[in-house]
């Protein structure tokens, strides 16, 4: 009797233990699940631009919704580069911008979104804002990057609809308040491999697509998210990759 309560004892604390090891394994598939969360927000659930990152968009309903949203953009030929200069969308990451999040705050542009998107942020000595150094998931290569100050132009800020095709396509009929606020508003900008942001320059999604493929369709969710507040259209051959991004 004593040898079979033994017995029983080993197999009740083994019952007990398995639980415990179950829930150990699944706290790290739990957090294998959130990695990607980790890596930016999916661009449906981030229509301001106020939450972190680029992320991916995975699931078929997603997708579906996301080339609806795509559908809902113009397009147009583009109208040529004439008289397109950076000055016209007023100075670099001024925080003077009405009618966008993060204006006015009394940081500038880029220490905004640097701040939005690292992690471990350190600022430079007396400010609140001037970020120099952090931890950073850059969407565009799919990889995490330690950024310092003297290393700046490793991350940039790319303008998701460049300055220059923004002109192209219309803004150059705007006021310059408008051109200001594309300039500056958080849902066109991501920080980015500075490479990647020199190797687009101002091309559309027909020309130029971040090489991580996982975030094509948000990158093309992103530039409509960006052409449909500001009623600005995109070229055909650009809203054609666009959809493609995003099928399936």
């Amino acid at each position: 009797m004593r040898a079979r309560r033994t017995a029983l004892s080993a197999t009740a604390l083994l019952l007990l233990i398995t639980p415990a090891l179950a829930a150990c394994s699944s706290g790290a598939s739990s957090q294998d699940q959130a990695g990607p969360a980790a890596l930016g927000t999916n661009p449906l659930q981030n229509p301001d631009g106020t939450k972190p990152g680029l992320g991916p968009i995975t699931s078929p309903e997603d997708r579906k919704t996301a080339r609806d949203l795509i559908a809902k953009v113009a397009t147009a030929e583009s109208g040529g580069k004439a008289g397109y200069d950076r000055d016209q969308f007023g100075p670099p990451w001024t925080d003077n911008v009405d009618g966008v999040p993060l204006g006015h705050n009394d940081c500038g542009t880029r220490d905004d979104l640097l701040a939005r998107d690292g992690k471990s942020l350190e600022h430079k000595d007396g400010s609140k804002c001037v970020v120099t150094g952090m931890t950073i998931y850059d969407p565009y290569t799919g990889k995490t990057v330690q950024w310092n100050k003297q290393q700046a132009g490793k991350i940039q800020i790319d303008h998701v609809m460049a300055l220059s095709y923004d002109w192209q396509m219309g803004a150059a009929k705007w006021d310059k308040a408008k051109r200001v606020q594309i300039a500056n508003d958080p849902l066109n900008l991501i920080p980015a491999d500075g490479s990647q942001n020199a190797a687009k320059g101002d091309s559309g999604p027909a020309e130029w697509l971040p090489a991580n493929e996982a975030v094509r369709c948000s990158y093309a969710v992103r530039f409509a998210q960006v052409s449909l507040k500001y009623q600005l259209p995109v070229t055909p051959a650009d809203k054609k990759v666009m959809l493609t991004q995003c099928a399936g």
